[in-house]
């Protein structure tokens, strides 16, 4: 099942990561298995109600733990969202309706038309579907190919077995540990693993990601 970008309207095209202007950083974005939404305070419920399985948060804030967190959560993502700083979205799985996490543009630098993909969580159903592999296929694809990046990159708990090996299957290229890099609430002080794509490598992970999505 190969995904693709839909973009309601017309807007006109201004890339993010090649000039720094005001257009925002996301769009609804179709594939097969997931729909990626503009995250916006009506989908707060849906979120929260994702949110209530614990093994989601092993190596993030404890957002869905108790409300006042996940409000939170919410008002600093939707700051971020209007300052232009972000770009979040709502995971909706595609045969039910039903949102099964999130994901976002981060650490945007236009000079450099880079930026991250990351604060990325589904819940446990979604796990092993194609969910993930398809979210990243569509945010990778409006990064490269709408927004005009060269880098995209990633950064996990270097603890995190799972997510690195997702991201090595990506393929993205590990870049090495940056010790003691962040301090997470509820998890402590952390190394970071980072890893990225950048632009010449794209057509190749594209292609994985295809193959990858065919088999589910």
């Amino acid at each position: 099942m190969a995904a693709s970008s839909s973009v309601s309207g017309s807007e006109p095209r201004n890339p993010r990561c090649e000039n720094g202007g005001v257009q925002s950083l996301t769009t609804r974005l179709e594939g097969s298995l997931v729909v990626l939404e503009p995250l916006t305070e009506e989908h707060a419920e849906e979120l929260w109600e994702a949110a209530q399985a614990p093994e989601i948060w092993s190596w993030l804030a404890h957002i869905g733990e108790r409300r006042e967190y996940f409000d939170r959560w919410m008002q600093l993502t939707l700051a971020a969202a209007a300052e232009g700083k972000e770009g979040p979205f709502t995971t909706r799985d595609r045969r039910n309706g039903n949102v099964i996490g999130s994901s976002r543009y981060l650490n945007v630098r236009p000079p450099d038309r880079a930026l991250e993909i990351g604060w990325t969580w589904l819940n446990p159903s979604a796990w092993g579907t194609g969910a993930n592999i398809e979210a990243k296929l569509l945010m990778l694809e409006h990064a490269f190919e709408s927004l005009e990046c060269v880098r995209v990159e990633f950064k996990t708990d270097s603890r995190n077995d799972r997510s690195r090996a997702a991201l090595a299957a990506l393929p993205a290229q590990f870049e090495g540990i940056m010790r003691k890099h962040m301090t997470v609430p509820d998890v402590g002080v952390r190394d970071s693993a980072y890893f990225s794509v950048i632009d010449d490598e794209w057509p190749d992970v594209r292609a994985n990601l295809q193959r990858r999505l065919a088999s589910k």
